[in-house]
């Protein structure tokens, strides 16, 4: 059984979500224990939400799921990197592929992408 450290966020790690394919890093989001379960129990990645205070599947709403390939811990086993199949238009619930869309250049932000779908269409007010 794999032993990770939820103690020092309060029952939480940190989770960046990258292609398996591409290397393409497309969200970063926490997980609970019970989420860190879900998903090496199911194969999905399952994340704990700070703004709903509550458990989800990823894609639950959209369809965009996320199936993990691998998992990487980082040394203090508190911090993970899964590989995953993204599975639909995006992985961002703004309606970008990627969460990391925003480019700082010139002490500006810039958009370094294009949408992929609409948020008010696929989500229909739940987010």
């Amino acid at each position: 059984m794999v032993d990770l450290n939820f103690k020092k966020l309060g029952g939480l790690i940190p989770v960046i979500a990258q292609d398996y394919r591409t290397n393409e890093v497309l969200m970063m989001a926490y997980m609970n224990r019970e989420a860190w379960e879900l998903t090496t129990k199911t194969g999905y990645a399952h994340y704990w939400s700070r703004s709903r205070n509550r458990l989800w599947k990823k894609g639950e709403t959209s369809g965009n799921l996320q199936e993990v390939k691998e998992i990487r811990l980082d040394c203090d086993s508190d911090c993970a990197l899964i590989k995953v199949h993204q599975i639909g238009d995006a992985a961002c619930h703004t309606g970008y592929r990627s969460c990391f869309y925003k480019l700082v250049a010139d002490g500006n932000i810039k958009i370094n992408g294009q949408k992929v779908f609409d948020p008010e269409q696929k989500y229909r007010g739940e987010k």
